[in-house]
């Protein structure tokens, strides 16, 4: 098995101040935004665009993090004893532009369960997707609107974001079998 490292920490944090700029600026402003990131990397990520938007624009962003496990189509394949994150979306959904925020987007079907389980808490105005890395392999047609870096990663490889709040570094990392 060998790990490559292919982005760290200044690669990254560059890709989140591109990210937050492109949302500004797609989103004219910061008004109705609401970021929700993906338990785990995606909650994280969520915190940091967020702490760059507000220091951008006056108007407040909402924050939330949203659990998926028992939205995904394949939980019963990966455990029968799934682990279930906390989600926590304290505002309304109605009418905001909701940013999903994921660590890595591969074949789409994380997001799909995302976009489920936020439509049980209301109807947005949009739903859009941010994510650090698309490393391809689309099993679904969803593909990010802020994308940090697209990678050509192979089926048979795994990309890892490694984060300073959960990992005590920013490492993105291909390993190979």
């Amino acid at each position: 098995m060998t790990k490559q490292v292919i982005s760290k920490g200044q690669d990254i944090n560059r890709s989140l101040d591109r990210i937050s700029l492109e949302i500004l600026e797609r989103n004219h402003g910061l008004q109705d935004l609401a970021l929700i990131g993906i338990h785990t990397g995606g909650v994280y990520l969520a915190d940091r665009i967020r702490t760059r938007l507000s220091q951008e624009d006056d108007e407040p962003v909402l924050l939330g993090n949203l659990d998926i496990t028992l939205y995904r189509d394949d939980w019963s394949l990966i455990s029968h004893n799934p682990i279930v994150k906390k989600t926590d979306i304290g505002f309304s959904v109605d009418q905001k532009k909701i940013i999903l925020v994921d660590d890595v987007i591969f074949t789409g079907r994380t997001i799909r369960a995302a976009m489920d389980a936020i439509m049980d808490y209301g109807r947005p105005k949009s739903i859009q997707l941010a994510s650090l890395i698309d490393r391809g392999g689309r099993e679904l047609p969803i593909q990010p609107d802020y994308v940090g870096m697209a990678i050509g990663a192979k089926h048979d490889e795994r990309v890892d974001v490694l984060l300073e709040e959960k990992a005590g570094r920013d490492e993105v990392v291909i390993t190979r079998k």
